[in-house]
């Protein structure tokens, strides 16, 4: 957009705003009268003090014909010289406004001021004054203007009879309107923004001196307190609330949100006790269904959410969370009857994850061995976040089944579809390649396209890795050193490099000079971790890798890792511990190459078992 593009479309107000009042004769088609009326009753809180005379016509015009032509700046100074010479709450609002637009605070302020002064029972002047002085960061001088702000009665909304007081944690009842706390939540907001939350609380706690007998004036308080990291507070505050309004549902739920910052389990006792004595509300069920759920209390929760569908037996907030929970307790029938009706529900509810649903029907199908209805929910995800892992699950469903070529067939038509992801397909297609054996053919398969474009960074990556499994160490280490110069800041070229080195034992002062600068670039990665702890036991610092490799591990129980880590407990003569480590990681890693070479170099051959039976379906 251009900047008088911009200009235009942001001030809104068109010239007829200050014209109107001076010209009550003017004709004009109805629309256009229509519309006049409509800018005036705008600005009806603003009186007019002074006739547009055709010298500040032709101002006006100057100062419009210059923001229209891209001299922002000139119409500022223009508006704002006019605001002071003529003292107009009209003119002075627009000269706040573009002010604003262009980001002169100074300007702003000044004719906000005027603004202020002129028409003092205009709830937008007020509101723009404050909010300038806050961020000029005058509080003390914004507070009169927040305390004005709440004696301005609140407009009724177009076409409402009556605000709905439950309807947001921080809605106000209609009935303490002429009281001011109809203003409440705009000040709020306000306020909410102001970088100094305790200054911010304590502003908050004065302009609601009055209302403390209020439960809402108690809820924002509340608020204010949580945003100043005061829980105790805020739970005093909220306390006071309920006590007012033991029947607030927004009360009770901001109460749990506090408490679960300290213990999930007083959250879930206080959803739990307002539904002893409240079981229809939903809001507080589904709360509490989720504490449930991040409790791991699986079984539990879903008797809420079962509950819940008693309700509202379409409801999508309420349908998606069974059907996962249903996943994870395994119960696949349930979860599949409400995917599908989520489904269904789709053309009529917009907000719907459509691909999650054909995902998760994908896993589902898949976990029944029934293939073909599988395949066709994988291959009906479209482009989006579930399109790959669900080309990915397809592929290894058309492998599993000795359809090796069909695989690849599938992921090179989805390249041809989505030249985006031509990249990723592609190394997808070497990925089943390398899982399969052909290591060689799949080496072949990234070269080529490197050949093309030699300065692809995951193509670099990728084909390195390969070359290093092939045992092309000179042609792996001048991938990486390419793709270092080109990307000095990808901490796993380093860490591939250094890891390599070391796990040779070549080089292995280089080796950790790479791998330290990979983990200086991210230091909490639990593979470059790996790196050094392997690193560190290569070197014959059993001690320094066996704490460096628990670190790592902590941070993802990734197969690999437990490896070394399972290693170098077993080397320092921590058999049972090592053993233990490999076994519960072969439990939901039973194919990696690594954990079995391992464990059958340590343990001797390992019998095949329940450990590779296919895991259960879980929500990703």
């Amino acid at each position: 957009m251009s900047c008088r593009a911009g200009f235009l479309a942001w001030l809104g107000l068109p010239l007829a705003v200050l014209a109107a009042p001076a010209m009550p004769g003017d004709g004009g088609t109805p629309e256009r009268r229509a519309e006049a009326e409509t800018e005036v009753a705008a600005v009806k809180t603003e009186p007019a003090v002074t006739q547009l005379t055709p010298e500040l016509l032709y101002q006006i015009l100057l100062a419009e014909i210059a923001g229209n032509r891209g001299s922002i700046p000139l119409a500022t100074h223009l508006y704002a010289d006019l605001a002071k010479a003529t003292r107009d709450p009209r003119i002075a609002r627009r000269a706040t406004e573009v002010a604003l637009y262009v980001r002169q605070t100074e300007l702003a302020l000044e004719s906000a001021q005027i603004w202020v002064a002129t028409a003092p029972e205009s709830a937008e002047a007020r509101q723009a004054i404050a909010g300038l002085l806050l961020n000029a960061r005058q509080p003390e001088a914004a507070l009169p203007h927040l305390a004005k702000l709440l004696t301005i009665e609140m407009p009724p909304a177009a076409g409402a009879d009556a605000a709905d007081d439950d309807e947001t944690p921080l809605s106000v009842a209609t009935a303490v309107e002429a009281g001011g706390l109809a203003r409440l939540n705009q000040v709020y907001r306000l306020l909410a923004h102001y970088p100094d939350k305790i200054a911010a609380l304590r502003m908050i706690e004065q302009l609601t001196a009055g209302y403390a007998t209020l439960a809402e004036a108690q809820l924002i308080r509340a608020q204010a307190s949580l945003d100043a990291k005061d829980d105790a507070r805020a739970l005093a505050a909220i306390d006071r609330a309920i006590a007012l309004r033991p029947d607030w549902e927004p009360a009770v739920l901001f109460k749990a949100q506090v408490q679960r910052r300290i213990s999930s389990k007083q959250a879930g006792q206080t959803l739990q006790d307002f539904l002893a004595t409240h079981p229809d509300s939903s809001e507080v069920r589904l709360a509490y269904a989720r504490i449930l759920i991040g409790d791991k209390h699986y079984e539990a929760a879903r008797r809420e959410f079962g509950t819940l569908l008693k309700m509202n037996r379409d409801n999508p907030e309420v349908l998606y969370p069974v059907a996962l929970l249903s996943m994870q307790l395994n119960d696949l029938p349930t979860a599949e009857k409400h995917l599908k009706r989520l489904l269904e529900l789709s053309n009529e509810k917009p907000g719907i994850n459509i691909n999650l649903l054909r995902y998760y029907l994908g896993q589902i199908a898949e976990e029944n061995q029934q293939v073909t209805e599988a395949l066709d929910w994988y291959t009906k995800v479209t482009p989006g976040e579930q399109y790959l892992p669900a080309l990915g699950r397809a592929t290894a469903l058309l492998v599993k089944q000795g359809r090796l070529e069909d695989g690849r067939a599938l992921l090179r038509q989805a390249a041809e579809s989505n030249p985006q992801e031509r990249v990723q397909l592609l190394i997808a297609e070497a990925q089943l390649l390398a899982s399969n054996g052909q290591i060689d053919a799949a080496y072949a398969l990234l070269s080529q396209r490197l050949a093309a474009e030699p300065d692809q960074p995951t193509l670099l990556y990728e084909t390195a890795l390969l070359a290093e499994k092939l045992k092309h160490y000179d042609i792996m280490e001048r991938h990486l050193r390419r793709l270092i110069r080109l990307k000095p800041d990808d901490a796993h070229a380093y860490n591939a490099l250094g890891y390599s080195l070391a796990d040779q034992g070549l080089r292995l002062d280089e080796a950790r000079q790479l791998i330290d600068q990979g983990l200086a670039l991210a230091p909490e990665d639990a593979f470059i971790l790996d790196s050094k702890g392997w690193l560190l036991y290569r070197s014959g610092e059993k001690a320094a890798a066996l704490e460096v490799l628990r670190k790592a591990y902590d941070v993802r129980p990734d197969a690999e890792i437990a490896a070394h880590l399972g290693e170098v407990l077993w080397i320092s003569g921590m058999q049972e511990e090592a053993a233990k480590t490999w076994q519960e990681s072969a439990k939901s890693n039973p194919d990696n190459q690594l954990l079995k070479d391992t464990m059958q170099k340590f343990l001797g051959p390992q019998p095949q078992g329940e450990q590779n039976a296919p895991p259960a379906p879980v929500a990703e």
